[in-house]
């Protein structure tokens, strides 16, 4: 299990992250890292907002565990020690500005709560820092779907992550959280997945029954008011996918 540090501990392990992949990011390399795709940013779907794109390449993903019935979700969930929020109760609700103090929210990471009005929206795509929450809470209020890491969660598992998002990046957004006490956490409007490890397939297949479950089925708007490009959580061979268009 990942022990969990203390706020200001994981500000300066973000800064020395971010410090070293942009640095790598700008090498670049015969695997293509760097030639501006591995982040899958949509700017169809929403705007950058100053984010630094994550053009990491994953580690590709075990085959997905198989969960069937109406407790599916639970169960993954359970097998993988996270915890499942559903349908929680919207509150606060409100659009807010890009100016002004950042709003602060029930829980940390956020389902729901103030929220930025398009095109403020994040960008599909995943980041090398947490952006605005003000701006993922947009997302998650179209449809989309979070996957969010601690920053001193070791690499070699952040490109664990990264590889399944590359499997399901349609409407779906990935960067660090500096703010949570999680190592690893997957939101859509309402709904949470929380888990205090990383404990490999498990916490992968975990996500991905999150992702099945209530990627695009919740929000106030529809995930289809904006672009979906690529596989997405609900459908990774879905209609979406590369060469499926």
């Amino acid at each position: 299990m990942l022990a969990v540090g203390g706020g200001e501990t994981r500000k300066r392990v973000l800064l020395i992250l971010v410090a070293g992949l942009v640095i790598l990011a700008g090498c670049g390399g015969a695997d293509g890292s760097a030639n501006g795709g591995n982040a899958h940013i949509n700017e169809r779907s929403g705007s950058l907002n100053g984010a630094i794109p994550d053009e990491r390449v994953g580690t590709k993903p075990p085959a997905a565990k198989e969960f069937t019935g109406s407790g599916s979700v639970m169960k993954a969930a359970r097998d993988a020690g996270c915890f499942l929020l559903r349908h929680i109760p919207v509150k606060n609700d409100k659009v807010v500005s890009m100016n002004g103090p950042a709003p602060e929210y029930e829980k940390e990471p956020p389902m729901f709560g103030p929220h930025v009005a398009p095109p403020h929206q994040q960008a599909d795509g995943a980041y090398l820092v947490l952006p605005e929450e003000r701006t993922t809470v947009a997302a998650l209020d179209n449809g989309r779907m979070t996957i969010q890491y601690a920053p001193d969660l070791p690499e070699a598992k952040q490109l664990e992550l990264k590889g399944l998002y590359d499997t399901m990046y349609g409407g779906t957004l990935f960067f660090p959280n500096n703010n949570m006490y999680y190592a690893v956490a997957a939101t859509t409007w309402s709904n949470g997945l929380f888990c205090a490890g990383f404990e490999g397939a498990p916490t992968l297949d975990a996500i991905r029954a999150f992702g099945k479950a209530t990627w695009g089925k919740y929000g106030d708007e529809p995930v289809e008011k904006f672009p979906v490009e690529g596989p997405t959580p609900a459908d990774p061979e879905g209609p979406h996918a590369a060469g499926n268009h």
